[in-house]
């Protein structure tokens, strides 16, 4: 799949106008600060939409910021970015809030998702657990991405399968969601993932 949208100037002087032949919602999904909100705006052919707002005092001992003490915003409601393939493949991507104390709106932001990448931190698999859940339970098809962060152990995709304990027909990959990409890549597999679940 090639992008639409890899010459700016051609996006925005008419693209935009395009109608798709198809139209995916897909969701980002996963646990505080595993690389959401970089992701959806690294891939993102229009502005992305973002909700995050400053972490304040009124978090301590509500969000748990134990790997990524560094962090000073966290998604509030949910992101929300755009990419276009070639052949009228259109995406919109929902990247979901992390922490738990905004799980209630998982629901609504999941209605007529076709698939979702569940991003994980290798540091911080526990907080994966939740989203990975949230999909098995729902039967949501949905594909693992191991960001890579700076100075994290090295897993194989095969112990990363292990520890998290996923079906073998659900792909995990590792990924930099930094990359535009290696995160186009990845929603490349997770669409080729949901179409051969809905054929199955």
């Amino acid at each position: 799949m090639n992008s639409a949208a890899s010459d700016p100037a051609a996006t925005a002087h008419g693209r935009d106008d395009d109608v798709p032949l198809h139209t995916l919602k897909v969701l980002v999904a996963g646990g505080f600060g595993v690389g959401k909100t970089t992701l959806v705006s690294a891939v993102s052919e229009v502005r992305p939409l973002r909700t995050e707002e400053v972490l304040t005092d009124a978090s301590v001992g509500v969000d748990d910021l134990g790997g990524v003490e560094g962090k000073t915003t966290t998604t509030v409601a949910m992101d929300f970015g755009r990419l276009t393939f070639s052949g009228g493949v259109r995406l919109y991507l929902f990247g979901t809030p992390g922490q738990e104390r905004f799980w209630f709106m998982w629901d609504q932001i999941a209605y007529g998702a076709v698939g979702a990448i569940v991003l994980v931190d290798t540091r911080r698999l526990s907080t994966s657990f939740a989203a990975i859940d949230f999909f098995e339970q729902r039967k949501i098809p949905f594909v693992i991405a191991a960001n890579r962060f700076e100075g994290a152990r090295r897993y194989g995709v095969e112990e990363i399968r292990v520890a998290l304990d996923v079906d073998p027909e659900v792909p995990v990959m590792m990924c930099d969601v930094r990359s535009r990409e290696v995160a186009r890549g990845v929603l490349v597999a997770l669409v080729e993932h949901a179409l051969q679940t809905a054929r199955s």
